[in-house]
C-alpha cells in the first residue's frame, strides 16, 4: 500500500473564502487517498503565508523525514 503525508496550507482570508479552508483540503485530500488506496501518515495544516518557508507545520514536516534518514 502507498503511504502520505499530506500539507495544507491556505495563505490569505481570501483563500478561505472561496472554498479553500484548511478543513476542505484536508476532506478533498483524504476524500482522494481513501479512492486510491493510499494510507495517510500525518496530516500538516497551516495558515500562514507561502512567500517564504518559515512555516512552522512546514519545519516540522521537514524535520520529519530528515530526522528519518
Amino acid at each position: 500500500m502507498k503511504t502520505a503525508y499530506l500539507y495544507v496550507l491556505v495563505s490569505t482570508d481570501e483563500q478561505k473564502r472561496k472554498g479553500y479552508s484548511l478543513p476542505e483540503q484536508e476532506d478533498r485530500l483524504l476524500k482522494y487517498c481513501r479512492y486510491n488506496n493510499i494510507e495517510v501518515k500525518g496530516i500538516y495544516c497551516e495558515d500562514y503565508s507561502a512567500k517564504n518557508f518559515n512555516r512552522p507545520e512546514w519545519k516540522k514536516l521537514i524535520w520529519f523525514f530528515f530526522k528519518k534518514r
